[in-house]
């Protein structure tokens, strides 16, 4: 559920017509649901109580899909605390209100500087992802005097049946320690004063519309951890990461909820006492936002050879907003601001952006209403891997932020100048 809806024939955020927010903030622009944010938040909370063993989960976003200081301080007002990969997320996070003992610190590429820094803050774990790694967190620990609390992110092999540059639990991923080599580097870690090791982590990839390759890796989680508990290793923390998928597609209204992905994982763990953790990013900002953009031009072509017209429909906003089409051929909902033309007569077109790439496509031959100059469309579930993934390809800048909450908007990344562009190379 999102709070993105028509209303007296607009489409509106909350309480807010995005043709007014259009003309404060001029197109395009993302625009966030505050009230999305926190339903997803509180539906996730509710989907996993089952596990409230000694302490309740931590649930820690992840601050890779949607890194706004105030996307992220809505959502620490909800209790949830921050999955990062890098110092940037963890200075935003903190900069959000979140504190340092709910970070975990993940990543197959932390540099020493990194390292030094999350330890100074206080994390609350770093998810190792190798041998070389822990040698080397453990050097920064012992420079400081002080304990660097991990978790091992084991590799479990288990096929996530996602889009491939998004599955991470394989054996040819980059990501993670083989599950059969884990136990060598437990021992390891054991042996090293300046470090605590505390857990496990697992994260098998992202947007899974399914559950059983979540089922099947958390089973192979839980008979490790306890094997591991068996020969000594006080593995308490047991963080399943994230990846639970969203509907981009009006056809995907049938994907696993939080309360089924929650049943399930009391079942796949059988009991496993344990702190848990979890890190979701999508599932929580996903839908929670919309790209707003302006129709520039529309145009034909005609193909004589199979008797077809191309219809295009070019737009202010381009793949270096939004890259998620461009790269992973993901589908995103484009609707029109005006209900009155939603419900137009539809024809076949494409949606493409302004930049000088081919794959600078939203949609290929899909049936909407022929708009015109200067009118408003609606990129819907935008909220998450859109303004994280974006550049200034083509020299375009970067663009604005919004979050409504109610009646009220906030700008909460302004749209970048030239002058700001030019001043980057001084």
């Amino acid at each position: 559920m999102d709070h993105f809806q028509y209303k007296h024939g607009v489409y509106h955020a909350e309480d807010m017509p995005l043709d007014t927010l259009a003309t404060l903030v001029e197109t395009p622009f993302y625009c966030y649901s505050a009230a999305t944010l926190r339903h997803h938040a509180q539906v996730f909370m509710r989907g996993i109580a089952g596990l409230n063993h000694r302490v309740p989960p931590k649930i820690c976003f992840a601050v890779k899909a949607n890194p706004n200081p105030h996307v992220l301080h809505v959502l620490k007002e909800q209790g949830l605390g921050a999955d990062v990969v890098s110092e940037g997320e963890i200075r935003l996070a903190l900069a959000a209100g979140i504190a340092a003992q709910d970070i975990v610190f993940s990543g197959v590429g932390k540099k020493r500087q990194e390292m030094r820094f999350a330890l100074q803050c206080g994390v609350f774990q770093f998810n190792v992802e190798s041998a070389q790694e822990l040698h080397v967190l453990h050097e920064e620990a012992q420079g400081l005097g002080v304990l660097a609390p991990i978790a091992l992110r084991v590799n479990p092999n288990v096929d996530a049946v996602t889009h491939e540059k998004i599955t991470t639990g394989r054996k040819d991923s980059k990501f993670g320690i083989d599950i059969e080599q884990a136990p060598e580097i437990y021992a390891l870690a054991q042996t090293m004063p300046h470090i605590k090791v505390q857990g496990i982590s697992v994260h098998i990839g992202s947007q899974l519309t399914q559950l059983e390759p979540f089922a099947r890796a958390f089973a192979r989680v839980r008979d490790f951890v306890q094997e591991m508990r068996a020969q000594g290793v006080p593995i308490d923390v047991v963080d399943l990461g994230g990846g639970l998928g969203i509907p981009y597609h009006p056809e995907h209204a049938a994907l696993p909820e939080p309360d089924g992905y929650g049943a399930m994982i009391c079942d796949a763990m059988q009991g496993l006492e344990a702190h848990y953790v979890f890190e979701p990013g999508r599932l929580i900002a996903g839908n929670a936002g919309v790209l707003v953009a302006s129709v520039i031009y529309t145009k034909e072509a005609h193909d004589a050879q199979t008797d077809v017209t191309h219809r295009f429909m070019i737009i202010d906003a381009g793949m270096n907003d939004l890259m998620r089409p461009a790269m992973y051929g993901a589908h995103h909902e484009l609707v029109p601001v005006s209900e009155a033309q939603h419900h137009a007569a539809h024809v076949s077109q494409h949606v493409v952006g302004p930049v000088c790439e081919s794959s600078d496509v939203f949609l290929r031959h899909h049936p909407l209403p022929l708009l015109q100059e200067d009118d408003l469309v609606v990129i819907r579930s935008a909220g998450a891997y859109g303004a994280s993934m974006s550049s200034t390809y083509n020299a375009r800048l970067q663009i604005p932020e919004v979050l409504v909450d109610g009646t009220r908007m906030t700008i909460i990344r302004p749209r970048e100048t030239y002058e700001e562009m030019l001043d980057k190379y001084q």
